[in-house]
């Protein structure tokens, strides 16, 4: 391959709507709106994580990159807010992927939080049935009570 089919290969060809990719079709790029839809955000909720600092496009103008470390990032910012952790946690474990120790700080720590978390949802899970049980029981009591004056009021009307 010479240098200047090198220099092709790397070029990046623009698509609609801030988006790029490169001729070999991998998409390299992202616009905000581009994200948005792909994960069904607001524009307003990836700036938001950009504010918290846990997402940083680079700018054309006043249009904001994402690159695709933004997109992963993103997922997994997205995926951590669904299963309950706090963005503190989120960006605390999304930055141990920076350190130069082959990520193994960064396994260790996420799996250390994702048990964490397991143990709180199962503790919520069983509270949750608890509190179904005890719904589900008030309601068949309430029920049979309704039944029973409901009862009362139809012989009550023969009569």
């Amino acid at each position: 391959m010479t240098t200047a089919d090198a220099a092709a290969t790397r070029q990046i060809m623009p698509l609609e709507d801030g988006e790029v990719e490169t001729p070999g079709g991998k998409q390299t790029a992202f616009s905000i709106g581009a994200l948005a839809r792909e994960f069904d955000v607001t524009l307003r909720t990836i700036r938001f994580y950009e504010d918290k600092g846990l997402l940083h496009p680079r700018r054309e103008g006043q249009k904001r990159i994402y690159s695709r470390r933004d997109r992963a990032r993103l997922k997994l910012i997205l995926l951590g807010k669904r299963v309950g952790f706090s963005l503190a946690d989120i960006g605390r474990m999304l930055d141990l992927y920076d350190l130069k120790d082959g990520q193994v700080t960064q396994l260790r720590v996420s799996l250390g939080k994702f048990d964490e978390q397991i143990g709180h949802l199962e503790r919520q899970r069983d509270e949750l049935d608890h509190a179904l049980g005890d719904l589900r029981r008030a309601r068949d009591v309430v029920a049979g009570m309704l039944k029973e004056r409901e009862g009362r009021d139809m012989s009550s009307r023969r009569t």
